[in-house]
């Protein structure tokens, strides 16, 4: 490395600056795999809800570590994917938008975010067609960034717009591995993306060029372990611990990857994002 190069690569190591966040998470008490509606989901593979307990409370004790506020929502048994918070609700600049979900099987937590919501001074709003929360709805600066085509219904967009007041981008994914928006894309501050490119249709991917030329672009091997799963506060990516090859190009960028394990809860289909609600301001 050259001194400019050097000089470069510090000046932007010192340019990421964390910020403290609040987020709501679900303790995975009644956590299970009973159905499958997404492919990494096996009905047959046995679940240790304990040990996913444990993994869920290391990522618990990571957030609170970096200064972070965390609300406990209380778990409802027969919702074994409540855990999954992100998918809840989207809440950003005091407007709350709570799920409508694709599945029956996952109906009921809506109402229990929405109870949640209302109870911390939130008026959850709803809308007509399909969304699936942040699973689906990725907040990037000023602008929403929207995923369909296997839950959220691109017509939620329109709705979700008109009742946070922001711009929303819809992108369309195409492998049902990566069935939810944040399985595919990680937001790690308010002008850096990273994506898994042969997740989105040639119309998304030309649209994620456009918007984010230096966007990181995550190799398949960290994909498929749901490497872009993880959780920024600008600075610090909690991240799956399996996503090495990712890790590094974070740190080579400047970020600081901070790796947990969820491997329990993986076999449900979830990682760090999807076990994260966060109340973006």
């Amino acid at each position: 490395m050259t001194i400019s190069e050097f000089e470069v690569a510090a000046t932007t190591q010192r340019s990421r600056v964390p910020s403290l966040r609040r987020y709501a998470m679900t303790p995975p008490r009644h956590f299970t795999v009973e159905y499958a509606i997404n492919p990494w989901m096996d009905t047959s593979t046995p679940v240790d809800t304990d040990a996913a307990v444990s993994q869920w409370e290391q990522l618990l004790d990571v957030y609170r570590s970096l200064g972070h506020t965390v609300d406990i929502v209380e778990p409802v048994e027969g919702l074994p994917d409540m855990v999954y918070a992100a998918n809840g609700a989207l809440i950003v600049g005091g407007r709350a938008v709570v799920a409508r979900f694709a599945f029956p099987q996952r109906a009921g937590e809506a109402d229990a975010y929405a109870r949640w919501m209302s109870a911390h001074g939130f008026t959850p709003q709803e809308t007509v067609h399909t969304n699936e929360g942040q699973g689906d709805l990725l907040v990037v600066g000023s602008t929403v960034l929207a995923g369909h085509g296997f839950r959220t219904d691109p017509r939620a967009h329109t709705e979700v717009a008109q009742l946070v007041g922001m711009p929303v981008v819809s992108l369309e994914l195409v492998d049902p591995r990566f069935y939810h928006l944040d399985t595919a894309l990680a937001v790690l501050d308010d002008a850096t993306i990273a994506y898994y490119p042969p997740a989105f249709s040639d119309d998304a991917r030309a649209r994620l060029q456009e918007l984010f030329p230096d966007a990181i672009e995550v190799a398949t091997a960290d994909a498929y372990v749901l490497g872009l799963n993880v959780v920024s506060d600008g600075l610090h990516v909690v991240m799956p611990a399996a996503a090495t090859g990712f890790a590094r190009q974070l740190a080579d960028a400047g970020f600081e990857p901070i790796g947990v394990d969820l491997s329990e809860l993986f076999k449900g289909g979830g990682s760090v994002k999807c076990c994260t609600l966060e109340v973006y301001r």
